[in-house]
């Protein structure tokens, strides 16, 4: 079974086992418009929870990715950098940033579920 979480700051997670996959939600790829460049995390590097680990440029604006999790890169989607427009993709089709093994479950309980991640964005539209 997958875990689909959200964050305030427009990352979604699936989380399966102690490994989360990150990606950007709709709404954030929407904003961003046109993607030009995205500069990935390094595998093996550690983050805490909220830390930004990646930077999206679009013809808009650069923004930074935080991890939602406190945890190590184990896998790092370098697709991404020959093709950015894949993150605008599902997660299930290559439309993800990174995967995180995770230090502490605890945290996933700060994460929003859909029904929450879309009244909050109800709330600032």
């Amino acid at each position: 079974m997958t875990n689909i979480k959200y964050t305030k700051e427009h990352e979604t997670i699936r989380a399966e086992g102690d490994i989360i996959t990150i990606g950007i939600t709709d709404f954030a790829k929407d904003a961003l418009g046109d993607l030009v460049f995205i500069q990935l995390p390094e595998k093996g590097a550690k983050y805490k929870q909220g830390q930004d680990f990646a930077v999206v440029e679009s013809v808009k604006i650069a923004s930074e990715i935080y991890t939602p999790i406190a945890g190590e890169i184990v896998e790092v989607n370098t697709a991404l950098n020959d093709n950015v427009d894949l993150l605008k993709e599902p997660m299930d089709n290559g439309g993800w940033i990174a995967k995180i093994k995770v230090d502490n479950a605890a945290e996933l309980s700060n994460l929003l579920t859909e029904s929450q991640y879309q009244d909050y964005l109800k709330s600032i539209a």
